[in-house]
Order: C-alpha cells, then structure tokens, then sequence
C-alpha cells in the first residue's frame, strides 16, 4: 500500500516549489549510519522525496596462484533497493529508487520491480545509466535493454502483469509511477536538441510523469530548454537539478564529465579561489542565486544532488526555504 500520493500527483497538485536531494548508496562495507547522516542534516527541509541512486557491477582481473587470470564482478556500491525501502518506512519520505539498463539484465530488473513492489517503494526514475565503464562484451540485446524506452516498456508492462518472459501474474494494489532524466544542454551522445526533444517525447508519452534535469549552471539553459519542450508538446513537470561546486577542480572536471556549461561570471570568481572552502562558498552563493531565480519563475521543486555537498545543499536550503 503506497504511503503517499505519487510524485506526479504531488507535483501537479502543489503550488509551491518543493524540496527534494539524492543520495549514493554507502560503499559496499560502510553502513546505512551514513545515509542516515545525510537524511538527518536534510530532513528539516520536508524533502518531498529522497532519489537512491543505482550503480551496475564493474569488473577486476586477477591472477590466480596457478597463473590464470580471472575475472571478477563487484558491486561496489549495493543496496539501493534495501535502502530505499529502508529511508520510507523509517523516515515516512517517499524513496525513488534509481532503476537502470546498462550493467543489468532484465531479469535483475524484474526482481528488483518485485521486491520494491514487496517493500512498498513504488516510485521510480528510469535511466538508461552509465556506460563508460562496462564491458561491451557484456552487453545483449537478448538480455540487457539498450535504452530507457525498453526499460519503460518493461515497467509497464509489469504494472499490467505481464512479467519478462511473458507469463501473467495477478496486478499490484499500487503499480509503479516513474520519471525520466532530461538534458538542458543536450545529453552527450544525441546530434543535436531536436534528437534530444524526440527521445523525451517518447518517455514521456509511454508513461512518465516528470523529468529532472542534469546539473547546470545557468539558468537561461534550463529556462530555454522547458521554452522548448512546451512548444514541442512536452507539458510535464520539468525539476532542475542542482550541483553546488564544493571543490576548485570542479570548473574543469564537471563540464568534462557532465558536459554542463560553467558560466563566464561564476568560472571568473571561481578562479580567484585559493582554497576548496573558499570554492566550496563561491558555490553556495551562486546555488542561492540560482534557486531564487528557479523558485521566481515557478520551478516545480528543486533536486539537489548531494554528492560530496551535503552541508552545501544545507546552507542553500536554509536560505530558500
């Protein structure tokens, strides 16, 4: 039985720009303490719902005493359905389980949608996942799906009873209710915005309920890009995600990773920067700033993404909310 009203319903029926944050999965060994730490400094805040991310398996070689070389699958960063089903029954906050393609099959998949469904965790965000670090040779088209449209196909049809290899099952009380990830500044691998728009039209009218957005930085970036999906059909909640820069190195390293744009104003004060606390300030100023604007112009909610952040993500909040 679902505690809440769903993620979408909440968002349509708000009028004030909610509060939400995602959080990693503990270090395989490390306990769930750690995730209760992050909750904890956040929780004042009323976070609508909390994101658990998820991290496919990667793989090591080595060499055995006899001279042959082996190779081994780790997680290193498992649980994300215990914890998600952990977060809401201890802390009555929806939990979003991050649920991925790449580096897991569609059996894996089905499980986890089984055991969530147990648990009571029935809000997801479907993603295609990373794939810089898994191994091609790994990757089937009879076992694992290529895009987030199959993954979507799959929720779906399991929301109906219909499990992977066909076979019916009887319906859940609650079916699954889900949101997909957008890209303010093209996602990586598309050839332009028009590809992008397409391929969110498409998520969107198989069946998600919102979007949330990869970091930026400048809001005429995000402001432009719900322009954009409004005039294409688009009329879902679009959520901005929020990074603070806690770290002088991050003016190169997430416009590499994450291809978002620094803008010219914030990458000149950044520079001037000596030290990470000083780094770590420039960027809460500049999240305060950004979420005011967000919040002016009637952004749905604001995720924040914590990583490394999370007194950051509670300095802002303290002065948004």
């Amino acid at each position: 039985m679902n505690l809440v009203m769903t993620i979408i319903d909440f968002l349509k029926s708000n009028n004030k720009t909610a509060f939400s944050f995602e959080i990693l999965p503990p270090l395989k060994g490390n306990s769930f303490t750690k995730v209760c730490n992050i909750i904890d400094k956040l929780k004042e805040f009323e976070p609508q719902y909390i994101n658990i991310t998820t991290h496919h398996s990667e793989f090591i070689h080595k060499e055995l005493e006899c001279g042959v070389i082996k190779r081994f699958s780790i997680r290193k960063r498992p649980g994300t359905v215990a914890i998600a089903a952990a977060i809401q029954h201890q802390y009555g906050i929806t939990a979003v389980p991050h649920v991925i393609c790449k580096g897991f099959t569609k059996d894996e998949t089905e499980y986890a949608l089984i055991d969530l469904n147990f648990l009571g965790v029935s809000e997801l965000l479907l993603l295609r996942g990373d794939v810089k670090n898994l191994e091609k040779d790994l990757v089937s088209p009879d076992e694992n799906h290529a895009h987030t449209t199959d993954l979507i196909a799959q929720v779906n049809n399991f929301n109906q009873g219909i499990s992977v290899d066909g076979t019916l099952f009887e319906k859940m009380e609650t079916p699954f209710s889900y949101g997909v990830a957008c890209y303010p500044e093209k996602h990586e691998e598309a050839p332009d915005m028009a590809s992008d728009l397409h391929f969110l039209k498409q998520k969107i009218a198989m069946g998600a309920g919102y979007a949330v957005t990869q970091m930026f930085f400048d809001n005429r970036k995000y402001f432009d890009f719900v322009d954009r999906c409004r005039a294409a059909g688009i009329t879902v909640p679009i959520i901005p995600g929020i990074k603070p820069i806690v770290f002088c190195d991050q003016l190169t390293v997430l416009p590499k990773i994450f291809r978002s744009e620094i803008p010219e104003s914030l990458a000149i004060e950044l520079k001037k920067c000596k030290s990470d606390e000083a780094a770590k300030q420039v960027g809460i100023e500049w999240s305060i700033q950004q979420c005011r604007e967000l919040i002016a112009n009637g952004a749905p909610s604001l995720h924040f993404y914590t990583l490394m952040a999370t007194d950051s993500v509670r300095q802002i909040a303290k002065a948004i909310y």
